[in-house]
């Protein structure tokens, strides 16, 4: 009977944990949601690009702290002449910018793939970056 009162109130304990969470999560889309933006991340960018601090660079930068870097400025990462010299410093607006259209925002660079259509994918990636400063 003990442990099914203890039981009860750990059940009791996470569900409220969990909704308490729901409600603070972030609900207005034009924010982006950083837990779509880890699925998209893990689906569109993983491949080249690691987001754990501990981790090297892969074919892509790490983008872990990536808010607030300069462009091409990461160390022990070999950029393009383009990004290096692109003048830009990350923000939501220019990684969201840039991850519609890589080649439009800095022409030269060198990566090839295609950008991200939707503005709402665009925007939950960013919101997941953006989570892990």
């Amino acid at each position: 009977m003990r442990k099914e009162r203890r039981l009860s109130r750990t059940i009791l304990g996470a569900a409220a944990a969990v909704s308490a969470m729901a409600v603070t999560a972030p609900v207005d889309a034009a924010e982006g949601d950083a837990v779509a933006g880890e699925r998209a991340f893990r689906a569109r960018c993983q491949l080249c690009h690691a987001v754990d601090p501990a981790k090297g660079h892969g074919i892509g930068p790490n983008l872990h702290g990536v808010f607030g870097r300069e462009a091409g400025a990461v160390a022990g990462f070999k950029f393009s002449k383009a990004h290096s010299a692109s003048g830009l410093t990350w923000d939501e607006t220019t990684l969201e910018t840039y991850l519609s259209d890589f080649a439009g925002t800095v022409p030269g660079t060198k990566k090839t793939v295609p950008g991200v259509r939707s503005e709402t994918e665009r925007q939950n990636i960013v919101a997941y970056l953006k989570a892990l400063q």
